[in-house]
């Protein structure tokens, strides 16, 4: 059977399936006896008992899938048929085991099985079938996790199963509290747990005591109580029990050590005792008694033995014995020799137990596994951290694998020579590391073997010029990788010396030749690397000019040199022009034609920082000689400047400009703080002078088109009845006092209609002036009708409107025919009232006016044009179909002129039908409708 095992998790599921599959469908070899045909007929037929064909041919087509899309569809499929299978009335309870497995399948493979997860729980409450309850657990501790809403039940199901008469379903209600159970739901079966240490089967006692771990990992507090119990079954007469309560106990010293000191004389015996050979064979790996109970001892030893000398002293015979046997062996014997390493370096040191530990590792380091070499280098640094001695006589075999191909195994081997790194050794440790520094790739790396150099250089430095050198085939090496804080540290190293004065005026002099003769060579250089140059030329190049002003003017060029060459020097801009501004005040003949040329560029950068620096620095030097030697002494970048924090030398200053009238200083919160006071005061003063003048100062929106300019002359605002009107023009603007209408050619010049009124239809306006230039915008609350003729009325400032006002104003405005009605006796005048009022309470005289019967009958005319009522006019209709009188067709009189439009026998209206009725209605709200 071919298993394709392209990721991790269909490998698991696909080699379990494969050994069923090969196990129970795969021909065997054809012999006689128990083992012949008969007998692998029966063993198929038991097989296809519990296991369906479709469910072989699952898992051959995982395995035979070519890539993920193709397993992705089959599980697909097999996820609907699962859930068409278990969603039927009719499931067959018989079946539900392979059901389960199945959808393991599916939930290993990334899809989504949750609409099984009822089915597995139930299973666990299932007393009769004993496999498929145990498949039921198994599948519920994939299925689920411990904050899932089904976990009741499962505690339930666990209550019951715990107190069984099998142990085999004892055991498996025991796995599934490990995985499931949170602190919340311990102590609900904490006292039955307890009371299963001393069940008479032994699984059942391991299980229980790992079950009382897993809680000390969830809440130590739920168990803290039980701790005794951890020790008394160490004396189990069982090892696997014995092994569970091993790994309890090393939690318990790791997190406490000390109430535990007087283990120490069991574990010793326990570990002798399985060096011996006293447990059963069946605890042997490769003919290794117990390895891993031997490693999870040796580990508990060395938390015991840690800086307690009489402790430590018990285990130095049994640990030289467990490493002499565990050395003779190979496979799982090397990693007890590691690990009797660690122990030995974690202890208080025996001398004699090191060295015969170090020449256990020697034989990894020579190894040529690299698995090997890498074990036996970790073994010697942990030996080396103790006593460096021992691993002395390593060392070359050691500096070896630093030509491996393997990189992690020399950067593990760097990590050794740093430990073992010593004056003596320093020279070709060194080399070694800028080696594998430049063969290097990875960028962590790099960055860490050129902090390692540079401690060991500092530290082991045999002269000033070998660290000299050294630091700069460092930098030039792995300059991008360098940090700031390296930087930093080798300018404050070459400036702060070490306090013998003639030992620092020769690293100073060696560091200036040699970066000298650096840029002559080169003047491309890391920037990292350049920094320390510009910084060591600036402040000692004098020491190889001497008094030379030609000297310093050759320094200066190559520091020019080498700053044209940064891509993004910003920084070593400003550097190399203070260095030399430094080169030439000490050479006394100013700058040099290339310096002069850069400080000169830089004065006009768009970098505030460089041209603030060199406009500085030109001015500086324009100065006597005394204050430019004050403002750039030599070799003082290490002496400590004494200032008055508290800037008192400016206090002259600030009082005399008090006493000229000036004010506190405030910070920035407290002028912020002051404009948003002065901002609401003047916000506020405008509302005040607004409510009093009785105008809106809401800003307007304004549309494309600008507004015309309010009316000059406008009457003193007097009280109109609710059904007398401002006379307006066509155009919108407020007509005087007693003014007739305009010209038809004035009015055609500009009619209002709602396509072009200017603005939004809900915009705010400033004042009454703008009120009366609005289009449109009448002052009754009453639909309007255009009148003229009429008698001069005073005009009356309008209350300011409220949205559904607003709303109604921009709708229905000038929504009839702008031919003005017969004349006509004004009606008696009445108390003012509300536009909804009215609209909603019509008086008893006067019919309600109807709002959209001009929308209802204005709508699809005889010539089929679309009529769109806009500010007065019908857009779109032949001016024959506009007119006053009886409408045509389905026209209805509007308002109480009775002026309508006209449809055409048999057209259908464009209005909804809830518009179109015109049937008073008592509502809260008119605009209901209109609003949605």
């Amino acid at each position: 059977l071919r298993v394709n095992t392209t990721t991790p998790r269909r490998a698991c599921a696909t080699a379990v399936s494969a050994a069923a599959y090969a196990r129970d469908r795969l021909p065997m070899s054809r012999n006689t006896g128990p083992t012949g045909p008969e007998k692998r007929k029966d063993l198929a037929a038991g097989a296809h008992k519990t296991k369906s064909r479709e469910f072989y041919d699952i898992i051959r087509q995982i395995g035979e899938c070519k890539n993920k899309t193709d397993e992705d569809a089959i599980m697909r499929r097999e996820q609907m048929m699962l859930r068409a299978i278990l969603s039927s009335p009719k499931l067959d309870k018989e079946k539900m085991k392979e059901y389960l497995i199945r959808l393991l399948y599916v939930e290993m493979l990334g899809h989504d099985a949750s609409f099984g997860y009822i089915h597995a729980v139930k299973a666990t409450m299932e007393g009769n079938d004993l496999s498929l309850k145990r498949v039921a657990y198994l599948a519920t501790t994939q299925f689920l996790n411990e904050d899932h809403d089904l976990i009741l039940l499962i505690v339930n199901a666990v209550q019951r199963d715990l107190r069984d008469d099998n142990y085999l379903v004892v055991c498996a209600a025991l796995t599934t509290i490990c995985r499931l159970l949170n602190a919340d739901q311990i102590p609900s079966v904490l006292p039955q747990v307890t009371e299963l240490l001393t069940h008479q089967n032994e699984h059942v006692r391991k299980k229980a005591v790992a079950a009382l771990h897993r809680f000390h990992q969830r809440a130590p507090s739920s168990v803290e109580h039980l701790h005794g119990k951890f020790r008394s079954m160490l004396c189990d007469k069982d090892p696997s029990v014995m092994s569970s309560a091993l790994c309890a106990l090393f939690d318990l010293i790791t997190a406490n050590p000390a109430p535990h000191k007087n283990l120490v004389p069991s574990f010793v015996s326990i570990l002798k005792q399985i060096v011996e050979h006293r447990l059963p064979k069946q605890y042997d790996y490769h003919r290794v008694p117990a390895p891993f109970m031997q490693v999870k001892l040796l580990k508990i030893l060395a938390k015991l033995g840690e800086s307690d000398k009489l402790a430590s002293e018990e285990m130095y015979s049994v640990l030289s014995v467990c490493l002499k046997k565990a050395a003779d062996q190979s496979g799982i014997g090397n990693a007890i020799v590691y690990e009797c390493v660690r122990t030995a370096a974690t202890i208080y040191p025996s001398p004699v137990l090191l060295e015969n530990c170090a020449a256990a590792v020697s034989r990894f380091v020579a190894s040529g596994s690299n698995n090997l070499k890498y074990v036996g280098l970790d073994s010697l640094s942990v030996i080396t951290n103790v006593n460096p001695k021992f691993v002395l006589e390593h060392q070359m075999a050691v500096v070896n694998c630093l030509t491996d191909s393997d990189e992690s195994l020399r950067k593990k081997t760097l990590d050794l020579m740093f430990a073992m790194c010593k004056t003596h050794n320093v020279e070709i440790i060194v080399a070694k590391m800028v080696a594998f520094l430049g063969d290097a790739q990875d960028a962590h790396t790099r960055e860490d073997v050129v902090s390692k150099i540079g401690v060991l250089a500092e530290r082991y430095a045999p002269s000033t010029s070998w660290f000299i050198d050294t630091m700069t085939l460092v930098f030039e090496t792995g300059g991008d990788v360098v940090k700031p804080q390296t930087v930093s540290s080798l300018i404050r190293l070459i400036g702060e010396g070490s306090g013998d004065q003639k030992a620092d005026e020769t690293l100073r002099a060696n560091a200036v030749s040699a970066y000298e003769a650096l840029l002559k060579k080169s003047n491309r250089v890391p920037a990292a690397l350049l920094r320390v140059i510009v910084w060591t030329l600036g402040e000692f190049g004098g020491l190889i000019c001497g008094g030379d002003a030609h000297g310093h003017h050759a320094v200066m060029d190559l520091l020019c040199d080498a700053s044209e060459t940064q891509v993004e020097g910003s920084e070593v801009l400003g550097m190399v022009c203070t260095a030399c501004a430094k080169l030439a005040a000490r050479g006394g003949n100013g700058f040099s034609t290339k310096a002069h040329s850069l400080v000169s560029r830089n004065q006009k950068s768009k970098n505030v920082t460089q041209t603030q620096r060199a406009r500085e620095l030109t001015a500086l030097l324009k100065e006597d000689k005394a204050v430019v030697t004050a403002a750039l002494p030599y070799d003082s970048s290490c002496v400590e400047i004494d200032f008055d924090a508290n800037l008192g030398f400016l206090e002259h200053y600030v009082n005399h400009a008090r006493d000229k009238g000036a004010g506190e200083y405030k910070t920035e919160q407290e002028r912020a703080l002051e404009t948003r006071r002065a901002n609401s005061s003047v916000v506020s003063g405008r509302e005040s002078e607004s409510v009093s003048s009785g105008s809106y100062v809401a800003e307007p929106y304004h549309g494309s088109t600008p507004r015309p300019p309010p009316s000059e002359s406008l009457a003193p605002a007097q009280t109109l009845p609710h059904s007398e009107y401002v006379p307006m023009d066509t155009s919108g603007a407020v007509l005087p006092k007693g003014a007739g209408p305009r010209s038809d050619a004035q009015s055609s010049a500009r009619d209002p209609t709602l396509h072009d009124a200017r603005g939004s239809w809900g915009d705010v306006w400033t004042n009454s002036h703008d009120i009366s230039s609005r289009p449109g915008v009448y002052s009754s609350s009453v639909a309007p009708a255009r009148e003229s003729g009429l008698p001069g009325a005073p005009f009356s400032e309008p209350e300011p409107p409220d949205e559904r006002s607003i709303l109604a104003n921009a709708l229905f405005s000038g929504a009839v025919s702008t031919a003005p009605p017969p004349h006509a006796a004004p009606p008696a005048p009445a108390p003012a009232m509300d536009l909804l009022m009215v609209l909603d309470s019509p008086g008893a005289g006067t019919p309600a006016p109807d709002l959209l019967g001009g929308f209802a009958s204005a709508s699809v005319g005889a010539t089929g044009h679309f009529g769109a009522m806009a500010g007065g006019m019908m857009v779109g209709l032949p001016s024959a179909q506009m007119g006053m009188g009886p409408g045509v067709g389905t026209g209805v009189g509007m308002g109480a002129s009775g002026g309508s439009f006209g449809m055409a026998p048999g057209a259908v209206s464009s209005i909804p039908a809830h518009l179109r009725d015109r049937t008073p209605k008592k509502k809260t709200d008119p605009f209901a409708d209109l609003l949605g």
